[in-house]
């Protein structure tokens, strides 16, 4: 993968040695805070007095320190950059106690803050060298772009807008409102933590400390570690988002038919969101099971989060860039010493979102378009290439009956066609299916740049099968990498119940891969750079926002594990009612518990109980139109070389399955020349068959999407017996209380007996 920035403890700042200063240099900069005025000093120890200067040279030659990694650091870098090695030779100079008085009064050097000049979104190549065995990069000519280009550069199209009605100048200084100054961009982005705090964070120890009930949705509550944030809250704050992007919000939401903003469900879940926690919404409405109005909401609060951090993100940017042309001399030191202008990250991108389907993605960036600003989107580049490949004809031909600048969040297209599917499925699968897809966005001053370099944009819309084919493709090929995955702050898993039904371990091998220190450079300004960024904390700080319409031990595990921000996390614990009312017939249906001493051995009980237990029924009875229904491919694979190694009469039905064989064994299995069928919850996801032909139905494992149980269960029409038994074990308690309720699935995992009927 390359050379990287440094060592597992990452790259520090040393702050100026107090002691090293000798009384020239004291004179030096009284001499430049009476050109500079109001200017920030840049270490107090430069006024000292001349009284202590022979103290002073004798623990010069007294005091040896060895080069720190970040002296390293500097030192190799100066070397491609006169600038730098300008202020690498000065540092030198004065922990040496010498002065360059002359050289400066010649002219310092420009500000490595605002010297790019072009666009380097794209890997660049680069030598590396080593410094006291840690191996760093050499920069090539232009490395020290800075990273967003909000210097000012393409016409001035970076410089960003957002909100600039809450700056002023005061005495040469730029200051910030004071809402902005206490916002929770700056309070999560600035929080140091302490060893105690990381330490705590690294052992994954979550105590769930207050819960609020969820305003609108029945028998639900929000619970969360830390203060609870969820009171009132003064309507006249913005809620913490950027003045522009709050009055565009609150004309959307009028445009749209809204009438009280302050208490609606978006506006809600944006408090949540900004409170940058790690937020897990498992029970959300998806659109496709006429969830419409919800879904919408909770998709326009997470889009305006995420356009509010770009916005805050470029802004700091461009107030420090400002800074450093108007004061370049006075806070060069200041950069290398202090941590005032310490706002990058190693690249560009800042926000991430995971989606499953390009129909999806195309309904997301839809939304995105059309909750930025008019003043800037006056131009969306490449929108009749995004229409193509990720929507359908009717896409195209409703663009065309729309300026792209407006581009409405328009869900007609996803209403349901006339089929024989049910309806959730037609409003799903109805556009674009593709799930290999990765496209990078960038916001200007005037436009909305779709597929752009990764490297210079701010957010990445992805599958993650997209991106594992980047990651995979980095791990073969040495000029490949994903290191724009190294800075994002804000990641997104929208329809996580819809992605589980994909492959799940894409999405944990994604989170893995963020927030790594980077093998390149990248065109990043390394003075700016935050320092937890430097110490390898960055996954500290990054907020997880995961939903879907319920969850399972998979999305439970990631959120438990691999989300481990700093500022906490707030999740949604809904009581289930169940779904047993939706089974239209008069179905006899018998709940056998198994025992299994740990979710590891789950498995391996369950298949021992279905040998014991069930299938010697099964062999026994000469009756046919037994279907088995398995919820995952593993376990289905089990079966299988199960019922082979008993010579059992059956055929197959997966996700898997080729078409000829699926209609061969629905025929053999509806023409009783195939005594079992097995059935995976997957290949019911992706096709809803309507199997003929049941007369005996055993499910397996519970299917994890809480309405595929009474469409299996109806699937008994016409059977003479009428009878469904269900396996399960007290790890699918999850599965268990989205189908019974909550409150007998506590009684049917904890009682004494085993065996349950629901008639």
């Amino acid at each position: 993968m390359g050379r990287r920035y440094g060592g597992r403890k990452g790259l520090k700042r040393p702050r100026t040695n107090d002691r090293t200063v000798t009384s020239k240099e004291s004179r030096k900069n009284r001499r430049t805070e009476a050109k500079v005025e109001h200017s920030p000093s840049p270490s107090s120890s430069r006024t000292s007095s001349e009284e202590h200067s022979s103290e002073t040279a004798s623990e010069v030659l007294a005091v040896y320190k060895e080069p720190s990694m970040y002296d390293n650091l500097l030192l190799t870098l100066g070397k491609g950059s006169d600038s730098l090695a300008d202020v690498c030779r000065r540092r030198k100079q004065e922990e040496e106690g010498r002065s360059d008085t002359d050289e400066e009064e010649d002219g310092g050097s420009e500000s490595s803050g605002a010297s790019g000049e072009q666009d380097n979104g794209s890997d660049s190549e680069s030598t590396s060298s080593h410094a006291e065995g840690t191996e760093l990069l050499e920069p090539t000519e232009g490395d020290f772009m800075d990273q967003s280009e909000e210097a000012g550069v393409e016409d001035d199209e970076e410089a960003s807008d957002m909100d600039q009605e809450h700056d002023m100048e005061v005495n040469g200084r730029t200051s910030i409102d004071a809402s902005e100054s206490l916002s929770s961009f700056n309070d999560h982005l600035g929080h140091k933590l302490s060893e105690v705090e990381v330490n705590d964070l690294t052992k994954k120890k979550w105590k769930f400390k207050w819960e609020v009930p969820a305003v609108g949705m029945l028998m639900s509550k929000w619970v969360g570690t830390g203060q609870c944030f969820l009171k009132e809250v003064d309507h006249s704050s913005g809620y913490g988002l950027k003045l522009k992007l709050y009055k565009h919000w609150l004309d959307v939401y009028k445009k749209d038919g809204g009438s009280d903003f302050h208490s609606s469900k978006q506006r809600l879940f944006f408090s949540i969101c900004n409170s940058y926690c790690d937020v897990m919404h498992c029970n959300k409405k998806p659109f496709y099971l006429r969830g419409m109005e919800e879904d919408s909401s909770i998709m326009d609060a997470y889009i305006m989060h995420a356009l509010n951090h770009v916005s805050r993100t470029r802004d700091l940017v461009t107030k420090n860039n400002e800074k450093l042309n108007k004061h370049e001399e006075a806070v060069k030191a200041e950069i290398v010493s202090g941590d005032g202008f310490l706002d990058h990250g190693f690249t560009r991108p800042k926000v991430l979102i995971l989606l499953p389907l390009a129909s999806i993605a195309l309904r997301v960036v839809k939304k995105i378009i059309y909750l930025t600003p008019s003043k800037n989107k006056v131009n969306v580049e490449h929108m009749d290439r995004f229409l193509e490949e990720f929507g359908t004809e009717e896409d195209k031909e409703s663009d065309d009956r729309n300026n792209a600048s407006e581009i409405l969040h328009d869900d007609e297209t996803l209403m349901p066609q006339k089929s024989s599917k049910p309806s959730d499925y037609q409003a799903l699968f109805g556009g674009n299916n593709n799930d290999h897809f990765m496209i990078g966005i960038k916001f200007t001053r005037k436009s909305i740049r779709l597929y752009n370099d990764f490297y210079s944009s701010d957010m990445i819309v992805a599958s993650p099968l997209g991106l594992i084919t980047k990651i995979g493709e980095a791990e073969v090929e040495n000029d490949k990498d994903v290191d724009y995955l190294s800075s994002i702050e804000v990641l997104i898993i929208d329809h996580a119940d819809v992605i589980s039904m994909q492959n799940w371990s894409h999405v944990n091998s994604v989170v893995e891969q963020l927030n790594h220190i980077p093998s390149k450079q990248h065109g990043t300004d390394v003075m700016r750079i935050r320092q937890w960024y430097l110490e390898g904390h960055a996954r500290f700080y990054r907020q997880t926002i995961i939903l879907g319409s319920f969850i399972n031990p998979d999305i439970n595990a990631l959120f438990n594990h691999l989300c481990v921000n700093h500022q906490g996390k707030v999740k949604l614990i809904c009581e289930n009612k169940g779904v047993l009312s939706k089974v239209l017939l008069q179905v006899r249906q018998v709940y056998e518990r198994f025992d299994a001493t740990s979710i590891a051995d789950a498995d391996d009980a369950r298949l021992d109980y279905f040998a014991k237990k069930v299938f010697p029924k099964i062999k026994d009875s000469i009756e046919g139109g037994i279907m088995i229904f398995i919820s995952s491919y593993f376990e289905f694979v089990r079966i299988r070389n199960f019922l082979k190694s008993q010579t059992a009469s059956f055929c197959m039905l997966s996700e898997y399955t080729k078409q000829s064989d699926i209609s061969r064994a629905r025929v053999w299995f509806f023409g009783g020349k195939r005594k079992i069928m097995l059935y995976t919850e997957r290949a019911h996801f992706y096709h809803r068959y309507k199997i003929r032909g049941i007369q005996n139905l055993i499910i397996y494992s519970l299917p994890e999407r809480k309405e595929f149980y009474p469409e299996i269960v109806n699937m008994l029409e016409g059977s003479d017996n009428m009878t469904c038994t269900v396996l399960f074990s007290s790890f699918d308690k999850f599965q268990l209380e989205r189908i019974v309720g909550n409150a007998p699935a506590e009684r049917m995992v904890t009682s004494e007996k085993n065996i349950f009927v629901f008639c």
